[in-house]
């Protein structure tokens, strides 16, 4: 007999309850991305660092991707495999009562199936975004707009095909394409047309990490039609000042797991001294 659990709105399978409430907080997740009033991710690796920033008082959990692969040993640029991504993200929305997004970096593949397939193991495991990259993972070079926006039209179908209004943040890697004779304003041209493009497929969020200059900031938030999220490095403005100049969300990326192993190595030095 299937388990069953009473509502007010009758009896709703275990699959069925699961299911609504990560649309439910699918659509707090969307709600917090607001211009001015910066949704700040401390991305995490596993379920330990999930629980450690749920209890610090986050509003969400996001992964990063190079924390995940290099926890496991492994480089940044999709060669941790799929599998043990999606096993490590179910094991994270399992940890905790926080929506969970996760950075698939490219995609896991170069088709579109396999993007649909990529984006449809992510909803399976409870995620309600995802980070979704326009550079290849082999060189980092940028994918041309159009390509990168059929990517994330065909990954908008699939989350749209699952009843869950899952968050495709757009990540463009303009920002690390840098040239002497390439100006970052020039840069900054570059990204707001591919928010046009993307938000035209039916990404959710710009993702700009890279991009630290705040006159250039301010002129991406006001010119991108999506939020913009910033991701925090050395020269990045503080977070008061992101806020001001229209900035939706703030990632810290793979600082918090370099602060961790920073620790744990100088305590383990401690220790064998």
């Amino acid at each position: 007999m299937t388990a069953s659990k009473q509502s007010g709105l009758g009896s709703l399978t275990l699959q069925e309850e699961r299911m609504t409430d990560q649309a439910r907080k699918a659509e707090q997740f969307r709600g917090f991305h607001v211009p001015g009033r910066p949704l700040v991710l401390f991305n995490i690796w596993d379920a330990g660092s999930a629980r450690a920033v749920a209890t610090a008082g986050a509003k969400a959990i996001a992964t990063s991707s190079w924390s995940v692969a290099n926890a496991h040993g492994l480089a940044d640029g999709e060669r941790i495999p799929l599998a043990l991504v999606v096993d490590n993200l179910r094991r994270i929305v399992a940890a905790t009562d926080l929506p969970v997004t996760i950075d698939l970096e490219s995609g896991y593949g170069d088709t579109m199936d396999s993007v649909d397939q990529t984006i449809q193991f992510a909803i399976e495991a409870g995620a309600v975004g995802c980070n979704l990259e326009d550079s290849f993972p082999a060189n980092g070079k940028l994918r041309e707009t159009g390509d990168q926006a059929d990517r994330i039209r065909h990954a908008r179908r699939t989350a749209d095909t699952a009843k869950n209004r899952f968050f495709i943040n757009a990540r463009t890697d303009v920002f690390f394409q840098r040239a002497a004779e390439q100006p970052n304003d020039i840069m900054v041209v570059e990204a707001i047309e591919r928010a046009h493009a993307y938000a035209d497929a039916g990404a959710d969020g710009l993702f700009t990490p890279g991009l630290v200059d705040i006159t250039l900031i301010a002129r991406l938030a006001q010119a991108s039609p999506l939020p913009l999220n910033i991701m925090v490095g050395d020269a990045t403005p503080p977070l008061r000042v992101l806020a001001e100049h229209g900035v939706a969300r703030v990632s810290h990326g793979p600082r918090p797991y370099l602060a961790a192993m920073k620790a744990l190595e100088e305590a383990a030095r401690a220790a064998n001294s």
